[in-house]
């Protein structure tokens, strides 16, 4: 089994309701969930004239191996209504794969930890949240140290 952190995302309709049905399905194909964050409110981040977005972090059990986990992944996303039209852009759901234990991930495809999450102020809060002492296999930083040092100015409020 390996621990996995997951970042949900979604600015087009109930994104709530997309969220919350993505944990459920997660539970029921990919593992146990372990952790949730709480709801964060994000300026929407690469493409900036669309509507916020909800994201929310969780962590999960699995014996997936990365690549089927992104197959799941990409089932589930495309399941609840997820259109790839423009990079960035809206969409009913976002899921990203930000750790897989301490695996480095480097395929076509496929780059686990998630090439951007260091720069994202919307990943790494509701991942500091859940572990802010996990150590990125890479860069060798806890995620609260890695929150400490970012760049990243765009707005993000925790829901109550």
């Amino acid at each position: 089994m390996e621990q996995v952190y997951l970042l949900l995302g979604s600015n087009l309709g109930d994104s709530k309701k997309y969220l919350s049905d993505a944990v459920q399905i997660l539970e029921n194909r990919v593992g146990k969930v372990l952790k949730l964050s709480s709801l964060y409110q994000t300026e929407s981040w690469g493409k900036t004239n669309q509507p916020d977005f909800i994201n929310q972090v969780i962590s999960l059990e699995t014996n997936l191996e990365p690549r089927k986990l992104l197959e799941e992944i990409l089932s589930i996303e495309n399941e609840l209504g997820r259109k790839r039209v423009e990079k960035w852009g809206s969409r009913t759901i976002d899921i990203d794969i930000l750790f897989f234990g301490n695996r480095i991930v480097e395929e076509e495809g496929l780059i686990i930890p998630h090439p951007l999450l260091h720069t994202r102020r919307f990943t790494l809060m509701p991942l500091c949240q859940l572990e802010p002492d996990l150590i990125h296999p890479v860069l060798g930083d806890s995620a609260i140290n890695l929150l400490q040092k970012i760049d990243d100015n765009l707005e993000v409020k925790k829901l109550p």
